[in-house]
């Protein structure tokens, strides 16, 4: 399991090309076609917003990544991000430090992260269930805490975070995006939890007999998804001045979306960081475009479930080849000569 994280963690520009040349070239096409579609793609103000609104998604991608990467799935991180950015909020209208707000609002992530984790390493009950039940939970909690109404915002060192940059160049967004992007790289291709993630992803049985701790290890990864849901929610509630219980809705789905498209498996033990990158700017190009066109909501919905459906038919396609190669190899080496 080292050397299938060594190859997606350590490639060449040419082999990242190579291995990644269907994505790339989709997203060039997709570029191409919004530039002639419509005159405003290609302006600094639309691709400035288009960093801010990608950078949300990049942080919950990066979190979702690590889930699927160890062969689990989380869908609260749109919740998680809902109701940690509405928390962030009140705490800092009732007269708490914007700083401090942060960081209890990160330790909620962590403890929403926590309880999932703890439910799915400790008991028999698949990770969809077990979250998609936390999702329901945890949107209540958002519904009672705010009376089901939106938070407003009048702070302007929380509003920065969303809409500020750094020397009027570099929105902060996509600062946070940067730093994280090099955090998660740093986990999965360089150290020995990392590569024991990929182990547990590709082989949960195999990984035990080897002396790995699994329960620790999904334990942790969902706490740091859940802490990474918490950050994506504080440049969300920041982004748009208010906390909104239904904020976030969906928000797992583009996240799914980006991480295949990027080449992590749906199955585990597969992706990178790197390749995540590309389907996250996918994803927000598309969203972006759609918007610019005119094209409804509704549409969008339907747009985005038939890439998510392709993506995952291109990833089961994928690991049944992978799987047919294996055990093919595996009956031709274990054939009389």
């Amino acid at each position: 399991m080292n050397k299938i994280a060594d190859k997606f963690n350590g490639t060449s520009a040419a082999k990242y090309i190579k291995h990644y040349r269907g994505i790339l070239l989709a997203f060039l096409l997709l570029c191409v076609i919004l530039s002639i579609s419509t005159d405003h793609f290609l302006s600094t103000g639309n691709l400035v917003s288009v960093l801010r609104q990608v950078s949300i998604n990049a942080i919950l991608t990066f979190g979702m990544t690590l889930v699927l990467i160890i062969g689990c799935i989380d869908l609260t991180v749109g919740a998680v991000a809902a109701v940690t950015g509405c928390v962030a909020i009140l705490l800092i209208n009732s007269g708490v430090p914007t700083f401090a707000a942060i960081l209890i609002v990160l330790l909620i992530g962590a403890f929403f992260g926590s309880v999932i984790g703890l439910v799915i390493s400790r008991t028999m009950i698949p990770p969809f269930i077990v979250t998609l039940a936390m999702t329901s939970i945890i949107r209540g909690i958002g519904y009672v805490i705010t009376g089901a109404r939106p938070v407003r915002s009048s702070d302007p060192v929380f509003n920065q975070i969303g809409n500020g940059s750094f020397f009027n160049l570099i929105p902060i967004p996509v600062v946070i995006v940067i730093a994280l992007l090099i955090f998660t790289s740093l986990l999965l291709g360089k150290s020995k939890f990392g590569r024991n993630m990929y182990a547990i992803g590709g082989n949960k049985e195999a990984a035990i007999y080897a002396g790995i701790n699994v329960k620790k290890h999904i334990f942790v990864v969902y706490v740091l998804t859940g802490i990474l849901s918490a950050i994506a929610g504080v440049v969300l509630a920041s982004r748009i001045y208010s906390g909104q219980p239904n904020a976030g809705d969906g928000y797992e789905g583009d996240a799914i979306a980006a991480a295949v498209l990027g080449g992590v498996s749906f199955h585990g033990g597969i992706g990178s960081i790197s390749g995540v990158v590309l389907g996250v700017l996918f994803i927000g190009v598309m969203n972006n475009g759609l918007n610019l066109l005119g094209v409804s909501f509704w549409w969008q919905h339907i747009v985005k479930g038939i890439v998510i459906l392709v993506a995952v038919y291109i990833d089961t396609f994928k690991n049944t080849k992978r799987l047919k190669t294996r055990n093919t190899a595996k009956r031709a080496k274990g054939a009389p000569k």
